[in-house]
Formats: C-alpha cells, sequence, structure tokens
C-alpha cells in the first residue's frame, strides 16, 4: 500500500512537523582570524548568509519551529580522528584537523547565531549531523516528519545531513540562499542533486512566507 505523501511545500514545513537546523555556524567556519580563515578559505560566501538565517530562525521561533543548532567538534588529543578521518582532513582544501577544538572558542556558535533556550544543540565528530549523534532520536521524540537544512558548507556538511535526512524519511528543503561554500561552484552542483534526488530547494523568503500565513490562521482561529 503507498504511504501517504505531503505534495506541496506547504504541507511539508508545516510547523508543527519540522525542524531547522543551523549547520556550523561556528567561529572557526565563519569568522576571519579563526581557525578555516588561517588555512585560507574565503569567508565572504559564508558571512554573507548570516543575516538570512538570523531571519529565518525568528520566523521559526514565532511560527513554533524546532531549531536545531548543529555545531562540528574534534575532540583534543585526536580522539575523536581515525586515521582515514585525520589524512583526508589533512590534505582537504582549506581544511586542517584543528579545526572546532572541543571547548574552544572557535568551537563557539557565532554571537549572531547562539544557542537560545528551548533550541536543541547537536555536536558531531563527523560531517553529518546524524552520524554519531542522537539528532534522529531527539527529531521523532518532538514528532518531527521534516527538515529546512540551512549553514556551511554546502557541498560538505549540509549535503551530508541532507542525504541522510533523506535516508531517514525525512523530508527535506534547502533555502538556496542560507547555505553557501568556499566554492560557489561545489555549492551551485550540490543545489542541483538536491533538488533531483533529495529535497526540494527553496529560499528563506519563501519559507518565512508560509510560516507567516500559518500563524496568521492559527491567530484567526483563537
Amino acid at each position: 500500500m503507498e504511504p501517504p505523501i505531503l505534495q506541496s511545500l506547504e504541507e511539508r514545513i508545516d510547523p508543527a512537523h519540522t525542524a531547522l537546523f543551523i549547520i556550523d555556524m561556528q567561529k572557526d567556519f565563519c569568522i576571519d582570524g579563526f581557525a578555516t580563515s588561517k588555512a585560507g578559505r574565503p569567508l565572504k560566501a559564508a558571512q554573507s548568509i548570516i543575516p538570512q538565517i538570523v531571519n529565518l530562525r525568528a520566523a521559526a521561533n514565532r511560527a513554533g519551529v524546532l531549531v536545531c543548532h548543529i555545531g562540528f567538534w574534534t575532540l583534543p588529543d585526536h580522539m575523536s580522528d581515525s586515521g582515514p578521518w585525520l589524512t583526508q582532513r589533512r590534505r582537504s582544501t582549506y581544511a586542517s584537523d584543528k579545526i572546532a577544538i572541543e571547548d574552544s572558542e572557535g568551537a563557539e556558535f557565532i554571537d549572531e547565531l547562539n544557542p537560545t533556550d528551548g533550541e536543541l544543540k547537536i555536536f558531531k565528530h563527523r560531517y553529518s549531523a546524524f552520524k554519531g549523534t542522537d539528532l534522529d532520536m531527539l527529531l521523532r521524540a518532538h514528532e518531527i516528519r521534516s527538515v529546512i537544512v540551512t549553514g556551511v558548507s554546502t557541498n560538505v556538511c549540509v549535503e551530508s545531513a541532507v542525504r541522510d535526512a533523506f535516508e531517514y524519511s525525512y523530508y527535506v528543503c534547502v533555502p538556496e540562499d542560507a547555505v553557501a561554500s568556499w566554492d560557489m561552484s561545489l555549492h551551485e552542483a550540490t543545489l542541483k542533486t538536491v533538488n533531483a534526488r533529495f529535497g526540494v530547494v527553496s529560499t528563506c523568503t519563501e519559507i518565512s512566507d508560509i510560516w507567516g500565513n500559518v500563524s496568521d490562521q492559527g491567530r484567526a482561529a483563537e
């Protein structure tokens, strides 16, 4: 028997069953003078999405959407590193094996997106927000069916979370103006892949408008 399907974007991102992911918006990934900046990574694109995510998060809070801050943590003394992971981190573009060390200043979420009460914090040791974390359990505890994925980098941690979310049977939506990469050609390639195989690509304005309409209808019914 064919399962029921949420067809429209309005149905899919209903605040009652939607979570907003904010991925790796940490100082080491977003702020000049911190780890990736020191490794030579261009940060203009990552910094440009901060206002959009701030506004989308505010819309999520107004609508009652679950907000999940997902951060990367590297444990000191390579306690979270395997051989394959470490060797790849050392050869990766604009990266290092000392990014977002647990409890360091660089691992802190940026001031504009610091988690507040009622928002979840998840820390991961790999690219995907689902690998080795309790994210899936927490989403199911909140009866979440859909996720909206924002943050950096589009072609690595964002894409990894999108792929796993889809394969864990969540509806996926990616606002194209709330994700970014050091290489925007890779960013564009990921968005094409997402839209073709894993979910839908939208914008912050479209998502916020849908949530605003739902909130307005709720107030009108009171």
